[in-house]
């Protein structure tokens, strides 16, 4: 903690400001765009750390929250239904209220929720955080299968320095938000240098 990990997700996505430097996206300048126009126009989407859905709320109603910047609201309903399709854990549950989820089932709420404006870009921040093995295996599954079968860009932040490695193309390890290694996933994975960093020694 204290890494900077969450701050580079801020500034991405227009939560922090930027002094130097510039964000590009495909090529586009986004750093001067607030965080609407960076999830309407270029498709860059956040999903917080944090517990976000609105417990009250049904399950439908969370991820229709999703389309809450569209234009045409028949399209939220459209993606929708894609994400009950695909999948079967929310299909099951999209009248009841958030707050009957368990701690997968909401993480899984809330990457839906993103998907429903169409991505291009996700910033995921901190998706094992306080769940149980089942389900972090659960998560890292569905974020695999949307970088693959989705060709979604995904930039994830995550302490659980194992399983984020394994996830990743590309890895970076900071401290006191200073990038000191970088590499290919795999290759961090297996590299010493990670471990005595994450352990102090």
């Amino acid at each position: 903690n204290g890494a900077g990990k969450s701050t580079i997700l801020h500034s991405v996505y227009g939560f922090s400001n930027i002094f130097s430097g510039t964000i590009t996206v495909d090529g586009k300048d986004i750093t001067k765009l607030s965080s609407a126009e960076k999830l309407k126009s270029v498709g860059v989407a956040y999903i917080l750390q944090d517990n976000s859905v609105f417990p009250d709320m049904t399950v439908e109603e969370n991820l229709l929250m999703g389309g809450y910047i569209k234009d045409n609201t028949n399209e939220s309903y459209e993606e929708a239904e894609k994400i009950f399709e695909k999948y079967d854990h929310l299909k099951k549950r999209r009248n009841h209220p958030a707050k009957v989820l368990s701690g997968g089932e909401r993480r899984l709420l809330e990457i839906s929720r993103a998907l429903v404006m169409k991505p291009s870009v996700l910033l995921v921040d901190e998706p094992s955080i306080g769940l149980e093995p089942r389900y972090i295996k659960m998560v890292f599954e569905i974020l695999g299968d949307l970088q693959k079968n989705e060709n979604k860009t995904i930039i994830l932040v995550e302490q659980n320095a194992k399983k984020g490695l394994e996830f990743a193309d590309v890895g970076y390890v900071l401290t006191s938000g200073k990038v000191v290694l970088a590499g290919k996933g795999d290759d961090l994975l297996y590299n010493d240098a990670v471990g005595r960093l994450f352990l102090g020694g």
